[in-house]
C-alpha cells in the first residue's frame, strides 16, 4: 500500500497476478483445530496500524504477539485524518506517545479493550525501511516507545537497517527494493515474513519453496461476519493440508492484514500469495487468514483513523469485531460446514418503528450463546447479540424491510434461520421547528447526530450527505424527531 493514497488517490501500474488459482465459489470460513494460545497478527502500513489495534484491543486473543511493518502506535490518529496523514506518517515528532499509553490504560480499565496485562508475554517484531517515504521511521520509533510501556524489551525485535521503500519486503518477489509502487511488495533479498514468524513462534521448519497446492487457498464468505463498513464480501485463507477440516493436527493461526491499495480488487491475489507467509505456513502447520477490505473503504485501507466508525480502535469497532469473529470461527475446532444443531428462533416480530429505526424481538433458543440479526439477508449486528431483542438503526424512512434471526453457539456456529418478519419505517418528519446544532462533522458523529462511512459523514436518520468526515467541515443539523436529523437551519 502507499499512504499517499490517503491524501489523494494516485494511479499506479499493477503487476500481473502471479500463481493465481482457478476461480472457485466462496465457501463459509472453516472451523479448524487451532491452538488458541498460538494466535498472532501482522500487517503492513494501514494493516500495520490495524495489527497494533487488534493486538492491543484483543490482547487476550493475540497475546502471543504481533508483527508490524511501517505502522505506528495504538490510536495514533486519535480519530483525525489530519493526525493520520501528519504526525502518524510524515511528522512523527508530534506523536503524543504518553497520551496514547494513558488512553490505552483508561480504555482497558473501562472494558473497551482487553486488560493490558495480557501483553506482558507478547512477542513484537517491528520493521521500517530506511527509505520509507510514506510512514517515516520515526513513527515506528514511537511505536517501539509505546510498546515499552507494556512489553518487556527482550521480547521486541526492531529491524530498520534495510534500504527499502514503503512495501512488504521479500527475498524473491516484487519491485526493486527502492521502488514505491503497486503492488507494494519489494524484493530486498530479505525474508521478512519468515523473520517475523520465527520471532513470534521460535525455531520453525524450513519453508516450502516449491509451488503450493492450489487447493490450500480458500476464498471464504466474509459477509457472514460483516456487511459494508469498508469490508469486502469475501476474504482469503491459506490452510495447509495437515490443518484442513477433519484432520487430527492442531495448528497455529496467523492473521495477515494488507495495506491501502493492496486488496484483491487492487492487486489481485499478489498479497495473499506472494508475500512469503504461506511457504512457512505449509511446513509448520499454520493457517494464514487474509481479511480483505473493499473498494468502498477509503483507498482500500483498514480503518485506523476512523473513516468508518468513531470506535474504530476499540473492540466494538465494526472492522475489529468482524476480524475477531473470523478468528473465533476458524479457531472453533469444527468441520468445514458445522452441523446445524440449534433450531430457528420463533416469534420474530417488529415494533416501535420510527423514520430511521425498528425494534426486532424473538423468543429465546435453548442452548444459544448469542444471536445474529439479518435485514434483507444482510447481517446487521457487528457484535453477537446476547439479548432476545435488537434495535436496527440507520434505516430509510417510509421503507419496508424484512428481518430474520439465527441463534449461534459458543463458537459462533449458527443454527437455522427464522421465519421473516417485515416492518415499515415511518415517514420522514416534515420541516417543522426543531433543535439545530452547528459543529464539525467529526463532532456530530461523536455526539450521535451523524455517522461516518468511507471517509464521509451522513446525518443520522435522513442519511443526507454532509461532506468529508473531519474536524474542518462544519454542518448545521436540525433534529426533527428522536434519532432523526436533517441538514438545515432553525
Amino acid at each position: 500500500m502507499a499512504f499517499n493514497f490517503i491524501r489523494a488517490a494516485a494511479a499506479g501500474a499493477v503487476i500481473s497476478m502471479c500463481a493465481a488459482g482457478g476461480a472457485m465459489a466462496a465457501v463459509n470460513l472453516p472451523a479448524l483445530k487451532i491452538d488458541k494460545t498460538q494466535t498472532t497478527v501482522s500487517g503492513l502500513s494501514a494493516g500495520g496500524f490495524m495489527a497494533v489495534q487488534l493486538h492491543v484491543a484483543y490482547s487476550a486473543t493475540f497475546a502471543k504477539g504481533v508483527g508490524v511493518v511501517a505502522g505506528g502506535p495504538f490510536y495514533c490518529a486519535e480519530g483525525s485524518v489530519v493526525n493520520a496523514t501528519g504526525r502518524c506518517m510524515a511528522s512523527p515528532a508530534g506523536i503524543p506517545t504518553s497520551t496514547l499509553v494513558s488512553t490505552t490504560n483508561t480504555w482497558a480499565s473501562q472494558g473497551a479493550i482487553d486488560p493490558v496485562a495480557n501483553l506482558q508475554n507478547s512477542k513484537v517484531y517491528l520493521f521500517s525501511g530506511t527509505l520509507d517515504s510514506a510512514v517515516k521511521t520515526g513513527v515506528m520509533d514511537a511505536l517501539r516507545t509505546y510498546y515499552n510501556s507494556f512489553v518487556p524489551a527482550a521480547n521486541v525485535v526492531y529491524k530498520k537497517d534495510i534500504a527499502a521503500e514503503h512495501a512488504m519486503v521479500t527475498d524473491d518477489y516484487g519491485n526493486g527494493c527502492t521502488t514505491k509502487a503497486a503492488p507494494y511488495i519489494s524484493n530486498c533479498n530479505f525474508d521478512l515474513a519468515g523473520a517475523m514468524l520465527q520471532h513470534l513462534y521460535g525455531p520453525l521448519n524450513a519453508r516450502n519453496n516449491a509451488a503450493l497446492p492450489t487447493g490450500n487457498f480458500i476464498e471464504f464468505n466474509q459477509s457472514e461476519f460483516i456487511s459494508n463498513h469498508g469490508m469486502a464480501a469475501t476474504g482469503w485463507a491459506y490452510v495447509p493440508q495437515a490443518c484442513q477440516a477433519g484432520g487430527s493436527t492442531t495448528c497455529k493461526l496467523h492473521v495477515v492484514l494488507h495495506g491501502c491499495k493492496q486488496n484483491i480488487s487492487d492487486v489481485q491475489q499478489q498479497y495473499v500469495r506472494n508475500t512469503g507467509y504461506n511457504r512457512w505456513a505449509d511446513t509448520n502447520n499454520m493457517v494464514m487468514l487474509y481479511p480483505q477490505t473493499s473498494t468502498a473503504a477509503t483507498n482500500s485501507c483498514f480503518d485506523w483513523w476512523g473513516y468508518d466508525n468513531a470506535n474504530y480502535a476499540k473492540k466494538s469497532g465494526p472492522q475489529m469485531a468482524a476480524i475477531k469473529a473470523m478468528v473465533d470461527r476458524v479457531s472453533s475446532g469444527g468441520t468445514t460446514n458445522p452441523p446445524v444443531d440449534l433450531p430457528a428462533p420463533t416469534g420474530v416480530s417488529t415494533s416501535g418503528a420510527t423514520a430511521s429505526s425498528m425494534a426486532i424481538a424473538w423468543n429465546a433458543v435453548s442452548g444459544a450463546a448469542s444471536y445474529n440479526v439479518y435485514r434483507n439477508a444482510n447481517k446487521v449486528n457487528a457484535l453477537p447479540v446476547t439479548a432476545t431483542n435488537y434495535s436496527d438503526t440507520g434505516l430509510a424512512a417510509s421503507t419496508t424491510y424484512s428481518w430474520t434471526v439465527r441463534a449461534a453457539d459458543a463458537n459462533g456456529a449458527e443454527g437455522a434461520v427464522s421465519a421473516a418478519a417485515s416492518g415499515t419505517t415511518l415517514a420522514a418528519p416534515g420541516g417543522g421547528t426543531g433543535t439545530c446544532t452547528t459543529a464539525s462533522n467529526y463532532a456530530h458523529t461523536l455526539a450521535g447526530r451523524a455517522y461516518a462511512y468511507a471517509g464521509f459523514a451522513y446525518a443520522l436518520g435522513s442519511n443526507q450527505g454532509m461532506g468529508w468526515w473531519n474536524v474542518f467541515v462544519t454542518t448545521t443539523l436540525k433534529q426533527t424527531s428522536p434519532g432523526y436529523y436533517v441538514i438545515g437551519t432553525c
